[in-house]
């Protein structure tokens, strides 16, 4: 895990000779006439004598979002280069106010610029100290471990001035809380990069079991002959086709005084090649990600004992490749879930939500207060969302809680419906129920509305659906490089203060 070594500085000119930054990052906005500065920016503007903006012109800037220029300050600042990177327009056309999203990005895309930079002095955080971390921290993170050539190394160092409003122990505790969020969500993508040759059931478990020793949590690990042992019908007919077998974790932290207690479940297939039900062949070295999920709500515990949330909260884990071979769960088979009720499958791609029931069904036996799982489940998301935003669904409020949480945090997310109607295209004639309809209507939903027939009553739950949303397979944006994004840890990490303040 590589997070540049963070602090906090002042925002002079004294300060800056201190650090010894290499870079000065300053902020610009979209302006009618051009680029206009944003806050923080007056120890470089008055270096140029005022004229910063326009020299930045010259040069092309015009502060659109994630526009990255880079101006040589010939002596006139300790620093030898003033990089401006664009905000873009200012939010609900009021001058000069920008979303903590608008920061994030606008850090994330400096952050990437900077590579091979050692140390920065970044004054976005004058506009939103947390956003702004958090978008440098995750801007600046690169995977290269299978690389021979490693190409630059990501910024080193990073000195973010203090915002003007708040106090010095105030900007500590937000520098601490970003830094830990960036570290999870940097946990969350190394997991899922890691190619699954190396990653798979067993030794994700040995990852977890060596977080949890590290951070202070509980751990506990049920191999094949537990599972099925104690009757886990999902996850052994998922995992069936694969020399390597299946694992269940259970992954907790408990402070000594607990408001609340909370389940995250996350689904961890750490490959989907689709089973019998094979998947084609393009596309599908993508379903390395298909353990997103289980990577999320892993590092969110991990987070919870690093922040110290007076929260219990469990992470329940199930692991399994989804292999076709002899022993393969085949269409047609009917399975006995953990708990007791049973599926047909009538498709064996559709595995994500065998795994996953198997799991919500023990974590409910702990009687949580709140139920949050998230999984890369369908295609459906997708084509009903597109790449970057998230489908919640779950019981109604604390599904719109959820998902009103996420748009904030810029991880986006939309609540969607669980239609009624649906529900009858998942009967079987064998079984209590399918694990897919008979058409390609809806799939996202009827998905989420198998995962319902699964969830104890009365329990606030959400399901997350980031089949998108959790792997870029496109170029570089904002703070999001190629790869694992760790969406929705930070969703996750805002959803379990908010329960934590407001219950």
């Amino acid at each position: 895990m590589t997070v540049p070594k963070l602090a906090l500085s002042e925002n002079t000119e004294a300060a800056l000779a201190k650090t010894r930054a290499d870079v000065v990052v300053i902020g610009t906005l979209q302006g009618e006439d051009g680029p206009v500065l944003a806050a923080g920016a007056a120890v470089a503007d008055a270096a140029f004598d005022g004229k910063l903006a326009e020299v930045l012109a010259t040069l092309g800037a015009t502060g659109k979002a994630e526009q990255v220029v880079k101006l040589p300050t010939l002596g006139k600042l300790p620093a030898g280069v003033v990089l401006a990177v664009g905000l873009g327009k200012a939010a609900d056309g009021q001058d000069g106010t920008v979303t903590a999203e608008q920061v994030r990005r606008a850090a994330g895309a400096a952050a990437r610029a900077l590579a091979g930079t050692e140390r920065a002095f970044v004054t976005l955080s004058a506009l939103d100290l947390h956003a702004a971390v958090e978008g440098t921290a995750l801007g600046a993170y690169t995977f290269t471990e299978y690389r021979s050539a490693k190409g630059d190394a990501p910024l080193a160092k990073a000195d973010f001035v203090s915002p003007e409003d708040g106090t010095a122990r105030e900007h500590k505790a937000t520098l601490k809380a970003a830094t830990a969020i960036a570290e999870s969500v940097i946990i969350t993508r190394d997991l899922i990069n890691t190619p699954p040759n190396d990653l798979f059931p067993a030794s994700f478990a040995d990852r977890a079991q060596k977080l949890a020793e590290d951070n202070g949590l509980d751990f506990e690990v049920l191999d094949e002959k537990q599972l099925k042992r104690k009757g886990f019908g999902g996850i052994l007919g998922v995992g069936g086709g694969s020399v390597r077998p299946p694992r269940l974790l259970r992954v907790g932290w408990k402070p000594a005084k607990a408001r609340k207690k909370v389940a995250l479940v996350g689904k961890g297939i750490t490959f989907d090649s689709g089973g019998i039900s094979i998947k084609p062949a393009a596309g599908m070295d993508h379903m390395t990600s298909d353990m997103s999920g289980a990577a999320a709500v892993l590092a969110s515990v991990v987070l919870a004992a690093k922040l110290k949330y007076p929260l219990e909260v469990t992470a329940h884990i199930p692991l399994a490749e989804n292999l076709p071979s002899g022993s393969s769960y085949r269409p047609g088979d009917v399975l006995t879930m953990y708990g007791g009720k049973t599926v047909e499958v009538l498709n064996t791609d559709a595995e994500g939500r065998l795994v996953l029931v198997d799991a919500m069904v023990r974590a409910a036996e702990e009687n949580p207060d709140y139920l949050i799982e998230t999984a890369t489940l369908t295609g459906a998301q997708v084509v009903a969302l597109g790449n970057r935003t998230a489908g919640v669904m779950g019981s109604d409020e604390f599904r719109d809680r959820v998902a009103a949480i996420m748009q904030a945090t810029g991880e986006g997310g939309w609540a969607m419906p669980l239609p009624e109607e649906l529900r009858a295209d998942l009967e079987s004639r064998l079984a209590d129920i399918a694990n897919v309809t008979g058409h390609r209507w809806g799939g996202m939903l009827a998905a989420g509305l198998f995962l319902k027939e699964f969830v104890a009553d009365g329990l606030p739950w959400a399901h997350i659906d980031v089949a998108g949303p959790a792997f870029n397979t496109g170029s570089p944006w904002g703070y999001t490089g190629k790869g694992g994004t760790g969406v929705p840890v930070r969703t996750i990490a805002a959803v379990l203060a908010d329960i934590a303040d407001r219950g």
